[in-house]
């Protein structure tokens, strides 16, 4: 079919010429026979006639070529005037909008319903201020993303259901309650209403969503009941409610401002060298991953005091996730620039919230595929503490992280009795000798044949020992002569950006 379309425009662009060359081989036969032969009249004017015809016919070509030429040109000048006034329609309807906008922007400015546009994609179209400031996120970590890393996977969770309604064009009403750090509750009146075209086809829908959250809803052994027992027994009258209430939305706020400070990019992550004992041997250098939040005037807080808030809130496994994301994105990247490096680990401490998280191993197993890289660059601190007092959780954690492939180093080992016997369950790869323990080395012998023994029992059951806090090249040379494998602290390497 679109071979012969093209032997057609082919045959219309030559057919004038065909014509022509026909008129004129006619014209050329004509004076042929008139000058260079003996023809009768009759066949000179059989071929006179004939010229006639195909100059007639030329002619009607022609007239019909200009035909169509006029009819083109009056369809152009229609489509033109279309077009033109398409251009000026649009122009006024740009104008109502500017002339409109700063309307649009104060009423968004002053709306305190929060409002969200979502596609059919799931993804955000529109946002008002009320919402930006209840995320308290900027509006590139809201506009074009989908609404799932907008309120985090389990809270999508729960709405995904009204989600799925509202795409099949329902308006949906309904009540939701987020369950805070410190068993705070967030209550928000949830509103669907479905965005229809002309066709009556579903194209988004907006969600609108009001705080209704009341004093009651704060409560729990961390919250206002607590608080309120012991105000009232010490002032012997009633709890001043309004001030517990007004303590509580201030614990959401420093919640909102940790996760925003995740999604934002504000923290970084650095890590410290564990280098091979004795130094220079050669063997493989690894390092422990750590994170600093830097606040908006680029200052350093103190690690321990922001840990505290985290934990306080409930937020470290969050935050747990966002350091493995990273780490891994960053071991890929350093894999496709030095595919020859070598075999370091990175050493990933977790919080006692993530060890008795039932779905961090799913997450890490999908996080390991994302990013192509195996899970033995990775080796997951578990306290001491954690295996002696939540051993069920402790041992479920870290068959799943065996699972994905990646390795386990036990933290603040020998801060009390050595639970060795613990140990054969768990596969433990590294073990952490605290460093209240390692500082004593070089100024106490008891101390030092703890530290021996220990060491000694870990080559028995095949266990790497690391040295924390190691801060001289005294303790270097001690620590390497009985054997350690590993040290850090300031004394082997400075904490360092990430990738520096």
């Amino acid at each position: 079919m679109l071979e012969r379309m093209k032997k057609r425009r082919l045959f219309r662009s030559v057919r004038v010429y065909i014509v022509v060359a026909a008129v004129l081989a006619t014209a050329g036969a004509l004076v042929f026979a008139i000058y260079f032969t003996q023809s009768s009249l009759q066949w000179v004017a059989f071929l006179t006639g004939i010229l006639v015809a195909a100059i007639l016919a030329e002619a009607v070509q022609v007239s019909r070529s200009e035909w169509v030429v006029m009819r083109r040109t009056a369809q152009l000048s229609a489509l033109k005037e279309k077009f033109e006034r398409e251009i000026r329609r649009r122009h006024d309807v740009e104008q109502k909008i500017a002339d409109s906008r700063p309307r649009l922007e104060l009423l968004d400015d002053a709306l305190q319903t929060m409002v969200l546009l979502v596609g059919t994609d799931g993804h955000c179209r529109y946002h008002n201020r009320a919402f930006r400031e209840w995320l308290n996120l900027n509006p590139e970590l809201i506009d074009g993303r989908h609404i799932r890393e907008i309120f985090g996977s389990k809270a999508f969770t729960e709405i995904a259901t009204a989600v799925r309604q509202s795409l099949d064009g329902q308006a949906i009403h309904y009540e939701w309650s987020l369950q805070m750090p410190g068993n705070v509750v967030y209550r928000l009146a949830m509103r669907h209403v479905p965005q229809f075209d002309n066709a009556g086809k579903v194209t988004g829908f907006f969600i609108l969503a009001n705080d209704v959250t009341q004093r009651g809803d704060v409560s729990g052994d961390a919250g206002t009941a607590t608080l309120a027992r012991q105000i009232s027994a010490a002032a012997g009258g009633e709890p001043d409610w309004n001030t517990l209430y007004q303590d509580a939305l201030k614990e959401k706020d420093i919640a909102k401002r940790i996760i925003a400070a995740v999604q934002k990019g504000e923290f970084h992550l650095y890590c410290q060298l564990i280098s091979p004992l004795p130094l220079g041997s050669g063997g493989s250098e690894h390092y422990e991953i750590l994170i600093r939040l830097f606040e908006e005037e680029e200052s350093m807080l103190p690690p321990g005091a922001f840990f505290e808030l985290a934990e306080k809130h409930g937020l470290m496994p969050y935050l747990d996730r966002w350091v493995v994301q990273h780490v891994l994105e960053w071991a890929a990247r350093n894999k496709q620039l030095n595919p020859n490096a070598g075999t370091s680990i990175y050493f990933i401490n977790v919080a006692s919230a993530t060890i008795g998280d039932p779905e961090f191993g799913e997450f890490l197993k999908t996080a390991l595929e994302d990013s192509a890289v195996n899970g033995s660059v990775l080796c997951f601190e578990v306290p001491e503490t954690e295996l002696v007092k939540r051993h069920e959780s402790a041992l479920r954690f870290i068959q799943s992280i065996h699972e994905c492939g990646c390795r386990v180093a036990l933290s603040g080992f020998g801060r009390e009795e050595a639970p060795f016997n613990l140990l054969r369950g768990f596969q433990v790869q590294f073990l952490k000798i605290d460093g209240s323990i390692i500082l004593g080395v070089t100024r106490d012998e008891a101390t030092l044949k703890r530290v021996m023994l220990i060491n000694q029992i870990a080559r028995k059951i095949g266990v790497k020992t690391v040295a924390e806090l190691v801060e001289s090249e005294e303790l270097i040379a001690r620590l390497s002569a009985i054997g350690i494998n590993y040290a850090q602290g300031f004394g082997i390497s400075q904490p360092r950006a990430l990738g520096e």
